[in-house]
């Protein structure tokens, strides 16, 4: 069922200086995200955009879902890349080499890696704002065997949460090194009903094929 977040946000049916608008926020949000985070307030966004509330609520719900959004459009950009070409749901070690890359993305994408620090400070913002995403592929899984169907959502949710905790490690606190991180994602797959043999195979996967970066 659609909430209201999504209903106020309709991307298609828009004219063409209404898309343009629309893109524009969300291209000012995620930089209001990568310097400030999702506790930017609505005040300091409009500042920073040079836009009055208004324009905000003309195309989004409020400043969350415009956040929201403008989050979820970075990820997607990202993941085209990180896939390689390669389907996202083509199996769960191609998705955890996805998930790896994000350890390592500062290399490659910096101003990503700075937008998903400043996000870390809540994860369920980053959980909420790219599950529509990720929950297509996780279903495959299931469906096809590679992880658990009992209580699927619980483990998703869970699982997420694992996963930015390690993101944090990474790119917040510097406690953890991509290969730590890479561990404790093998640990995690556990949540998924991922065998201890496979989960490590899987973390264990070399990395050097990256996709080309224009």
């Amino acid at each position: 069922m659609a909430d209201k977040q999504s209903q106020k946000d309709p991307g298609d049916g828009l004219t063409p200086a209404a898309k343009r608008n629309r893109l524009a926020l969300i291209k000012s949000a995620q930089e209001v995200l990568a310097e400030i985070g999702p506790d930017a307030t609505v005040e300091q966004f409009v500042a920073y955009a040079q836009v009055s509330p208004t324009t905000i609520y003309n195309h989004f719900y409020n400043k969350d879902a415009l956040f929201k959004e403008a989050l979820a459009e970075a990820w997607r950009e990202w993941i085209d890349w990180a896939h390689g070409g390669i389907p996202a749901d083509e199996s769960l070690e191609v998705a955890m080499d996805v998930c790896r890359r994000l350890f390592r993305v500062t290399k490659t994408h910096p101003e990503f890696a700075r937008l998903i620090s400043k996000a870390l400070v809540n994860p369920g913002f980053i959980i909420e704002a790219v599950q529509a995403d990720a929950m297509p592929a996780a279903k495959r899984f299931a469906r096809s065997g590679q992880i658990s169907k009992a209580e699927f959502d619980k483990r998703m949710r869970m699982f997420g949460y694992c996963v930015t905790g390690i993101l944090n490690g990474v790119h917040t606190t510097n406690e953890l090194s991509p290969l730590d991180a890479d561990a404790s994602l093998g640990i995690a797959l556990a949540i998924l009903g991922v065998s201890p043999a496979k989960a490590k195979s899987i973390v264990a996967r070399p990395l050097e094929k990256w996709p080309s970066s224009d």
